[in-house]
């Protein structure tokens, strides 16, 4: 699972340099978090680890050079937004 999330950070942080690797593993690790969750919400079977990652990938592929843009207004994600402002 480290190696996982490991490999999605890096991943992320090449999308957007803005962000620390610590900063970008907690993205990690939320997006990941929040896609099991809601899938569970929404009563789908668990699917495995290669789902998941599958889809974080994506979202860091489509979206992961502006992350910043659309967490730092969802109350959901308010943890990822510095004290200073928004991740840029």
């Amino acid at each position: 699972m480290e190696e996982r999330f490991d490999r999605l950070a890096n991943l992320l942080q090449k999308k957007n340099l803005a962000l620390t690797n610590h900063e970008a593993r907690e993205w990690v690790e939320g997006l990941w978090e929040d896609f099991e969750s809601t899938r569970a919400k929404a009563g789908w079977e668990y699917e495995g680890q290669e789902v998941t990652e599958k889809m974080v990938t994506q979202l860091i592929t489509s979206y992961g050079h502006k992350l910043h843009e659309y967490f730092s207004n969802n109350p959901k994600f308010q943890r990822f937004v510095k004290k200073d402002g928004p991740i840029q």
